[in-house]
């Protein structure tokens, strides 16, 4: 990558470098087929209700706000975020780390533009899954 290249790609934000709406609706969709289907997240797929649905839709838009892209999952959930959201569910070290592991794999295994936004994408959510934990 020429040195121009490479200033024009760090002027964009990891929503655009990763691919945008369409790169995170397939992260979304892999992190919930793997939670659905893989019995290694067993633990936090109990955790979700029957219909996973809502939260492939919602997920994407919080991810795009998140990473610098339109705002929409925040416009619609003003005063919200991911730790008060979640403060009803009881998620513990084991549940936080098959979150994390999850979305890693997601990550990892879904065509993205910016492998380097993707892990570090990765490293943040998951110390944000494993900030939630309590025990």
């Amino acid at each position: 990558m020429s040195e121009n290249s490479t200033a024009e790609a760090l002027a964009l934000s990891p929503f655009e470098r990763i691919g945008g709406h369409a790169a995170l609706r397939a992260v979304t969709d892999r992190f919930y087929d793997l939670m659905d289907q893989d019995p290694a997240y067993a633990q936090l797929r109990a955790m979700h209700a029957a219909d996973l649905a809502p939260m492939r839709r919602a997920l994407p838009l919080f991810l795009a706000g998140w990473a610098g892209g339109p705002r929409d999952w925040f416009e619609a959930n003003p005063g919200k975020c991911m730790m008060s959201m979640h403060a009803p569910f009881p998620i513990t070290r084991p549940t936080a780390t098959q979150w994390a592991e999850a979305m890693r794999r997601a990550l990892a295994e879904t065509e993205l533009a910016d492998r380097e936004i993707a892990e570090a994408m990765a490293d943040v959510l998951e110390r944000m899954a494993t900030g939630m934990a309590r025990d």
